[in-house]
């Protein structure tokens, strides 16, 4: 049986489809209108200046969940946060939930994400059965695996809107249960998390994700459903005064809602909103519950970015000032250990997230090829440290250059300092300009390249 959401209807999506074809006809370059935005690529390539906005605040919703089937119908607008809301209701969820409320199903599909149920289920497009995409040159076409647009359909992740937009999407759930139980296990190195990655991985757990908090601190935290928490446990909540991350080092097992499970690193951004004081018992006290979201602190980077707040008052208080490495890349686990004894050494940000990640077929895709079956890490860091004097990017082309080192890949959500040859070369170019041609002949999108870099 197929339960329709009463908000949005089909007849209310074909007209909200209709009428953006009908804006985006000869709007030259444009770029959807989404009241948020989870990339870290800040100026004129945050805010699209010069491009025509779409709006897109009709495709944002659930058009129907089958129980059954254990299939979503979604807008490619349609938030997690939403999605989410509308699967738990059935005892469903997405295969892979990325941990940002505000990420919305077409970015996780064409932008990549990654969660703790990577390691069995891989990446959010994997799990995609169908999708009608955009393309810039305004045609609507329905993408499957293997129809006629079989090529759109494998280029489609880590393209970035840059070969179309998905307007629709149907995507596999899979159940769950009310209550995640959490163990929290140590290791002393790095070596010792990664045997523990390769081990636990092969568990049978539902969830695995990790923290580093310094070169002799390093947690991984396996997750399980539960009907009900053990007798006299408690149950947390990390929306109100405690952090969620605190409570590795400190909690060994931990029980939450599956609920707030899913969203336990949202309402500090990871740990992130200490950069605003949030994680101050008195500030937090008067922070109001409603703007502990990753949406909002988002907001206040972007503004600073944008205006380069933090750095003037650094140069003129003759302080340094700071380069922002916000980045998330893919190692092997068996080249995690090197990976971190170098970020360790050159960067020096912590705490890192680890997120176990393979991929959940036997194919592969073109625009960030991975090998199928093998094990990689992807290790998180966002934060900043202090320039090194006439080289404003260092840090993050020291990550680069370390991670292609390592046979990784590194996501395109934030700054890439790649040059045009070494990028293609690492994510597929002649794959992608095939695809590019058939799709946008007259090139009234920008390719992968010059999308992430700004050149």
């Amino acid at each position: 049986m197929v339960t329709l959401v009463p908000s949005v209807s089909r007849a209310a999506h074909d007209t909200a489809v209709a009428e953006l074809r009908r804006r985006r006809s000869g709007a030259g370059r444009v770029q959807l209108g989404k009241p948020s935005s989870n990339l870290f690529r800040f100026g004129d390539r945050d805010t699209g200046r010069g491009a025509t906005r779409l709006d897109t605040s009709a495709l944002d919703g659930v058009l129907a969940v089958d129980p059954v089937a254990r299939t979503a119908e979604v807008q490619g607008m349609a938030t997690y946060e939403t999605i989410v809301d509308a699967t738990l209701a059935h005892g469903l969820m997405p295969l892979v939930v990325p941990q940002l409320k505000t990420i919305t199903l077409g970015g996780a599909v064409t932008g990549l994400g990654v969660e703790s149920t990577s390691f069995r289920n891989g990446l959010p497009h994997e799990s995609v059965l169908e999708m009608d995409v955009l393309t810039p040159a305004g045609e609507l076409l329905h993408v499957t695996p293997d129809g006629e647009h079989a090529d759109l359909f494998a280029a489609f992740p880590n393209s970035y809107g840059t070969l179309g937009y998905a307007l629709r999407l149907v995507v596999e759930l899979a159940p769950v249960r009310p209550f995640v139980k959490l163990t929290h296990h140590r290791y002393p190195t790095a070596d010792a998390v990664a045997a523990g990655i390769e081990e636990l991985a092969g568990s049978g757990a539902d969830f695995l994700d990790g923290v580093v908090f310094g070169p002799g601190e390093h947690y991984l935290s396996v997750g399980e459903f539960v009907d009900a928490p053990m007798p006299g446990a408690r149950i947390s909540d990390y929306t109100g005064q405690e952090v969620f991350y605190r409570s590795l080092q400190r909690r060994p097992v931990d029980h939450l809602t599956t609920h707030d499970y899913l969203w336990r690193w949202d309402p500090d951004w990871f740990w992130c909103s200490r950069a605003f004081g949030v994680q101050h018992p008195l500030v937090r006290r008067f922070w109001p519950r409603r703007y502990r979201r990753s949406d909002v602190y988002r907001r206040l980077v972007a503004l600073d970015q944008r205006y380069g707040a933090s750095n003037r008052v650094r140069s003129a208080i003759g302080v340094p000032t700071e380069e922002m490495v916000v980045q998330d890349v893919e190692i092997p686990v068996e080249r995690l250990a090197e990976f971190l004894a170098f970020f360790h050494a050159e960067v020096g940000i912590a705490p890192v997230w680890l997120c176990p990640l393979r991929l959940r077929g036997e194919r592969s895709w073109p625009l960030y090829p991975m090998e199928p079956g093998r094990l990689y890490v992807n290790v998180g860091f966002w934060s900043s440290v202090p320039e090194r004097p006439g080289d404003p990017w260092a840090h993050n082309r020291l990550v680069e250059e370390c991670v292609a080192r390592l046979g990784g890949h590194k996501s395109l959500y934030s700054t890439v300092h790649y040059g045009e040859d070494e990028f293609w070369a690492h994510y597929n170019g002649e794959a992608y300009r095939a695809v590019k041609q058939r799709y946008d002949p007259a090139g009234q999108a920008p390719d992968l390249y010059r999308k992430v870099t700004g050149r």
